[in-house]
């Protein structure tokens, strides 16, 4: 892994292509910063997150998270998945299924001691509020639970950023401002950049400090939340923060 000036602390991404899915977007997310992706279906949103975490290649482009370069196509450069310091929350969650919640998390512990594992697994179960359900399997907790056993595994890998694809779209409303308030005392005591992306303007709202709108792979506008919404720079831009329907995978 190729190091760069530490100067460059959070994230810098740029991800560029034609085919077969249109990208051209550039993100920059500080320390501590929430930016979030909103747009419609296909507009590029979750395609980003997973070049992000190594899980898409893009064509072209560079992602730059911390000083570490993870990937760079002119320099011949492209990281593993395993290897980038990334906490990913899936919208499905994909936690293993014949794992309890305890053995979940420590499946993300891979650079922590045997023997220290499951303590520091049980840990951050009890942060995200998960007391006396560390040995149950996923399908005997609730989608609340089994997000916050997702949350818990993505910290486990001591991230350098947190990426949140659609968090709470699967739990019901009362859950979701339940999740919500939990991921905003979280966020206080995050330093690392957080991307969420998600359809829901009240996730926007609430969270983010920034927000980019995307439209078939490329940034519309991109500011503060409040700027975005007080003065959206096109009335496309101003339909599309007005979508309130699903949003399906991107």
């Amino acid at each position: 892994m190729r190091d760069v000036p530490t100067a460059q602390a959070g994230l810098t991404a740029k991800l560029r292509q034609a085919s077969p899915i249109p990208l051209d977007v550039e993100l920059t997310v500080a320390p501590g910063e929430v930016l979030a992706l909103v747009g419609p279906s296909g507009s590029g949103k979750s395609t980003a997150l997973k070049a992000i975490a190594g899980l898409y290649a893009p064509s072209d482009g560079r992602v730059v998270c911390n000083g570490s370069v993870w990937l760079d196509r002119e320099a011949g450069i492209s990281v593993p998945a395993r290897e980038r310091r990334v906490g990913m929350v899936f919208q499905s969650y994909a936690l293993f299924p014949h794992l309890t919640a305890v053995e979940n998390v420590m499946e993300a512990l891979g650079d922590v001691r045997p023997e220290e594992r499951h303590g520091e697994a049980r840990a951050l179960l009890q942060r995200m509020h998960l007391e006396g359900l560390e040995d149950r399997r996923p399908a005997l907790l609730s989608g609340g639970q089994q997000q916050r056993v997702a949350v818990a595994r993505a910290l486990a890998r001591r991230p350098d950023i947190l990426l949140l694809d659609e968090p709470f779209s699967a739990v019901d409303r009362v859950t979701r401002r339940r999740l919500r308030r939990e991921l905003m005392e979280l966020r206080r005591e995050l330093s690392m950049p957080v991307i969420l992306v998600t359809h829901d303007l009240d996730d926007v709202i609430r969270l983010a400090d920034c927000m980019c709108v995307l439209q078939g792979g490329r940034i519309l506008q991109t500011g503060a939340v409040e700027a975005v919404m007080a003065r959206p720079a096109s009335p496309l831009i101003a339909e599309l923060l007005d979508l309130s329907g699903g949003d399906g995978a991107t």
